[in-house]
């Protein structure tokens, strides 16, 4: 425990990556995509940006997106125990809806914003994009705090495999499979990957994952690319546990199941002018069953989702002649929700099942954006965004930043802007027990950041600080009382949410790179909801839930030998508020700080990268909480102990 404290408090000493801007431990200024759409060095941008390279995850071994999001400053990731439990992300103190989930530029959340993280593998990825602050300008809604995109890796080189397996602790067992290449016009990766568990329980607590992604991309001629992506995911997810963490259920399990497709296009006319369309869906077929675990229970439930979003998104841009790139355009989108369910209760059964329902809504947009660096120190975005949903109508967004070098190795950046998260289907058109209500306002916020990057040592070493504040109204709450066949929806609340990043990362010898993170959040509700107890998730003067004060993580990346690499990641997380569900009201409780030590480690044994394309085998090992602390990330639901992977890689082509 002393260790723990020790490294835990290490951590706190700066953030795992530059805070605003660099998290890529090889390249010093990465080129990102997302947040303005357009390809740009992370040091121009006024926005606060990190980077995580596919390829120093695989070399973590790190598995899952969410795993990953735990080096992001301002990243808050909550995991309900066991492999393939609930998993959400609470980005810079916002709602767990409040972060746009992008796959090659598709959105995955469910109309609404909620997206569940335990399934994303990190399979396939070139890289992961975390953009904080609001970007609605350019991503519609859910974009409130900020967006998480994923891009699949483009095929390199005349033709390339491997395939990999790992065993763990809990009875768990992994095989990954690739292959990718390239020629002059075209370029392709495929990859396909299976996980299963039997969890943390005695009981009930299997898990499997099989996750399938592709890309394809040709170059018919100089001025013309596309890419077509696929990525599917099956899972389904084993719980024995009750709503407040009691294993009590043989039974019960959730499933879910679904494509996300992208064809991205783009054609230049001229070395200035540049138009792109972006078509996408995700389809999900989600499902709950949960039937009698013995004759002496009779009520059964099950129940099943379909959701659809279809989207395109055209736009041009034009480079201006002064030096800024303008970027117009248009969005639309359907989004189609399928429910039904089946219930049968008490002795003799009745039935409790309530009508089947298909709802559908379609957005549409126009956008503008303005980007350059016209006057080579300083640097701005602006935009603005009018967006026509079929149940609030218009709502308008607008996002500003500027950047300024004050002097070599020194900027300044400032962004502000707003943003809007939609209702979701349940709170527009469930009908039964709960109604939904179709008048409902979009959630919507209004933020603001100041940061200031320092570059020392020829780049070496880095520092960061952003400050931001947030302020989030019109916040939808669930009315229990409310008169029969009245909505128990209303825009309710209200909230605040401000802190601070810090960052630092060196790279003191030519094998080893240092990063370390800290996070200070404070949030406070200022307008209620329904629920006037002291212990509830809204209560005027509290802070939001599961959202530590102080968060912060450490980073080590060792290069002993040529064949070989060790990586060790410390995060720590502050106490936080959470509801203890075990009784009614469920009151407020607080759940103590904890730190959580990984150890990663590979070695080539045979072969080596660039050695003609001879096999190549690598050993490798993850330690996830090495020091076996025990914690919980939500009230009653205790985290993995001590979790040891084992593993080998076989390639070929390398």
């Amino acid at each position: 425990m002393r260790l723990a404290h020790a490294l835990g408090c290490l951590a706190l000493s700066g953030p795992a990556v530059l805070a605003g801007q660099q998290t890529d431990t090889v390249q010093l200024a990465p080129v990102v995509v997302t947040a303005t759409r357009l390809p740009a060095p992370a040091t121009a941008l006024p926005e606060a940006v990190t980077v995580l390279r596919g390829a120093d995850l695989q070399a973590a071994g790190v598995r899952t997106v969410f795993e990953a999001l735990r080096d992001v400053p301002g990243a808050t990731v909550v995991e309900t125990g066991s492999f393939g439990g609930q998993t959400s992300l609470f980005l810079r103190g916002g709602q767990s809806d409040y972060v746009k989930v992008l796959v090659d530029g598709v959105p995955v959340n469910q109309p609404g914003g909620a997206f569940d993280f335990a399934n994303l593998t990190t399979d396939n990825v070139d890289r992961i994009e975390v953009l904080r602050g609001p970007a609605s300008v350019l991503y519609g809604s859910d974009a409130v705090t900020g967006v998480v995109q994923i891009f699949t890796r483009q095929g390199v080189g005349p033709g390339r495999a491997d395939v990999s397996a790992q065993g763990a602790t809990y009875n768990t067992g992994a095989w990954h499979a690739s292959a990718e290449g390239a020629s002059a016009v075209a370029s392709y990766s495929v990859a396909v990957s299976r996980f299963t568990s039997d969890g943390i329980y005695a009981f009930n607590n299997q898990y499997h994952n099989t996750a399938a992604s592709s890309l394809l991309r040709v170059t018919p001629d100089a001025r013309t690319d596309a890419a077509l992506s696929l990525r599917y995911d099956d899972n389904t997810y084993h719980f024995p546990t009750n709503g407040y963490g009691v294993p009590v259920d043989s039974s019960q399990y959730s499933s879910g199941r679904g494509p996300t497709i992208g064809l991205d296009v783009g054609h230049r006319f001229t070395p200035r002018l540049e138009t792109r369309l972006l078509l996408g869906a995700n389809a999900t077929d989600a499902g709950y069953s949960d039937l009698p675990d013995s004759a002496n229970f009779s009520t059964q439930y099950q129940s099943r989702d379909k959701q659809l979003r279809v989207n395109g998104d055209l736009r041009a841009n034009l480079r201006l002649v002064s030096g800024p790139t303008l970027t117009a355009g248009a969005a639309y989108e359907t989004e189609r929700d399928e429910s039904s369910n089946s219930c049968e209760s008490g002795t003799p059964p009745t039935d409790c099942s309530t009508p089947p329902t298909t709802d559908t809504r379609h957005n549409s947009a126009v956008y503008l954006q303005v980007a350059g660096d016209p006057v080579g120190r300083a640097g701005f975005t602006g935009g603005v965004r009018v967006e026509d949903n079929e149940r609030f109508g218009t709502f308008v967004t607008v996002r500003l930043g500027a950047s300024y070098r004050v002097a070599p190795g020194t900027r300044l950046r400032v962004t502000a802007g707003n943003a809007f998260r939609e209702p979701t289907f349940a709170e527009n058109y469930s009908t039964g027990y709960s109604v939904g209500n179709p008048a409902l306002e979009p959630e919507q916020s209004r933020s603001g950041e100041l940061g200031l990057d320092q570059s020392l040592a020829g780049g070496r070493l880095s520092l960061s600080a952003t400050v931001f504040d947030q302020l989030f109204r019109q916040m939808i709450d669930y009315n229990p009382s409310a008169a029969p066949g009245a909505p128990n929806y209303e825009n309710i609340a209200g909230a605040t949410a401000r802190g601070a990043e810090l960052g630092v990362r060196a790279l003191p010898t030519a094998t080893l790179v240092l990063a370390a993170s800290y996070t200070y959040l404070s949030t406070d509700v200022t307008s209620g909801g329904f629920d006037t107890t002291s212990g509830a998730a809204l209560a005027v003067g509290r802070p939001l839930l599961r959202r530590p004060t102080h968060s912060g993580r450490l980073d080590l990346v060792y290069h002993p030998v040529a064949r070989g690499t060790l990586s060790l990641a410390a995060t720590y997380v502050g106490q936080r508020d959470d509801q203890d569900f075990s009784s009614y009201p469920a009151p407020r409780v607080t759940l103590p700080p904890h730190t959580s030590v990984d150890l990663a480690g590979s070695l080539t044994l045979v072969g080596a990268r660039g050695g003609g394309g001879a096999p190549q085998l690598v050993a490798t090992g993850r330690i996830e909480n090495l020091l076996d602390a025990r914690y919980q990330e939500v009230k009653d639901f205790p985290a993995r102990g001590r979790t040891i992977f084992v593993g080998a890689r076989l390639g070929f082509g390398y």
